[in-house]
C-alpha cells in the first residue's frame, strides 16, 4: 500500500523507516504469494496493475481494522503507548516544537515522537502522518479534521540600521514606499492585512527578496534589507535584544492560528494525549510574547528611529 499510494519504493522506504532494498524484497514476497503482479515498475515509474488496484481497495479496509485493533489492545495497557508522526512546518518544528515534545516525552516516555517536514502540502495518509501542524491566517483544506491549538499575534520588523538609512514608515500607505520582504505562502498576492477597528486593512507590498518560508525574511530583514512579517515566535527575541524593531507599532498585523490537522474523527488514543498536551502547554510555556515584547507593543520601549504619530489610513 505504501509503494502503491507514494508510486515510489524509495518513498515509501523513507515514510516506512525501511531499505528500499527491503520494501522491494517484501512487495516481490506478496506478489509470489498471490501468484499475480500487484506493481507495474520500471526506472521512472510505479504504478498499480488491475490485481493490485483490487488489492489497494480490499486491503485498505483490512489495513484499518487491523490498525484499530492494535490501537484498542494498547489503549487497554497504556493508553500513550505507540510512535506519534507529527508534521511540522521546518522553522516552528526545530526552534519551538522540540520543547514542547521534550516535556511530553518526560510525561510519557512510552511515547516516541517523530517530527517530518511539512512545507503545508503534506498529504497526511499518504505520508504516514498522524497529524501536521498548520499555521496561517485560515485553513483552507476542509478534508481533514482540524483542532486550534494556539493563536499566534504578528509583528512587523525591521533592523535599525534599515530604519535608520530609509526612514520609519508612519502610516499603512507609507509601506509602498518601502522594501518588503514577502512570503508567498502566507501573503500569495504580495498583501498583508492589518485590524483597524472591526475590519481588515489590506496594503499591497512588494520588495527585493521573497520566500515561501519564513527563516529568509527573517535574516534578510536582520541584515538591514528591509521590512518583514513574522508570528512573534520567530522574531520575539531579536525584538528583545534590539536586532530588530517593531515597524508600526500602533497597529495590528492580522495573527495567525497554529492547529493541529488529522485525517479522521477516531485518533489513536496516544495522539488525542499528545493533542491536548499541547493545547495546554503552547499558551502556557511558549513564551512567545516575553515581557520585553509586551513592553514594545505598549509603548515602554524605544520604537524605530523616527517614528512619527500613526495614522492607519491605508
Amino acid at each position: 500500500m505504501a509503494v502503491a499510494q507514494a508510486r515510489s519504493f524509495t518513498a515509501a522506504a523513507h515514510r516506512m523507516g525501511m531499505s528500499r532494498a527491503n520494501v522491494t524484497k517484501q512487495v516481490s514476497a506478496l506478489e509470489r504469494r498471490l501468484g499475480v503482479q500487484l506493481l507495474n515498475r520500471n526506472t521512472q515509474h510505479v504504478a498499480p496493475t488491475e490485481a493490485g488496484v483490487l488489492m489497494l481497495d480490499q486491503a485498505a479496509g483490512l489495513l484499518g481494522g487491523f490498525q484499530d485493533l492494535e490501537t484498542a489492545v494498547r489503549s487497554a495497557v497504556v493508553a500513550s503507548a505507540g510512535m506519534i508522526r507529527v508534521g511540522v512546518p521546518p522553522s516552528f518544528g526545530a526552534a519551538h516544537l522540540v520543547p514542547a515534545v521534550v516535556a511530553f516525552a518526560r510525561q510519557h516516555p512510552e511515547t516516541r515522537v517523530t517530527l517530518c517536514l511539512d512545507r503545508g502540502d503534506a498529504e497526511l495518509v499518504r505520508d504516514g502522518l498522524d497529524l501536521s501542524l498548520r499555521i496561517a491566517s485560515s485553513l483552507k483544506d476542509a478534508s481533514y479534521i482540524a483542532r486550534l491549538l494556539v493563536k499566534v499575534p504578528q509583528n512587523l520588523v525591521a533592523s535599525p540600521a534599515y530604519l535608520q538609512r530609509r526612514g520609519a514608515p508612519a502610516r499603512l500607505s507609507d509601506l509602498a514606499g518601502h522594501d518588503c520582504l514577502v512570503h508567498t505562502l502566507k501573503s500569495p498576492l504580495a498583501e498583508w492585512s492589518f485590524e483597524e477597528g472591526n475590519r481588515v486593512v489590506t496594503v499591497s507590498v512588494s520588495g527585493s527578496l521573497t520566500a515561501d518560508f519564513g527563516e529568509p525574511l527573517r535574516m534578510g530583514a536582520l541584515l538591514g534589507q528591509g521590512i518583514s512579517m513574522h508570528p512573534t515566535y520567530m522574531v520575539a527575541d531579536d525584538i528583545a535584544a534590539g536586532r530588530l524593531a517593531v515597524v508600526l507599532p500602533g497597529v495590528t498585523p492580522v495573527g495567525l492560528s497554529i492547529h493541529a490537522i488529522y485525517p479522521q474523527r477516531r485518533v489513536p488514543a496516544r495522539v488525542r494525549t499528545f493533542l491536548d498536551f499541547l493545547v495546554a502547554w503552547l499558551p502556557r510555556e511558549s513564551g512567545w510574547l516575553s515581557a520585553e515584547l509586551k513592553q514594545v507593543k505598549n509603548g515602554a520601549l524605544p520604537q524605530t528611529p523616527g517614528a512619527r504619530p500613526l495614522d492607519l489610513e491605508s
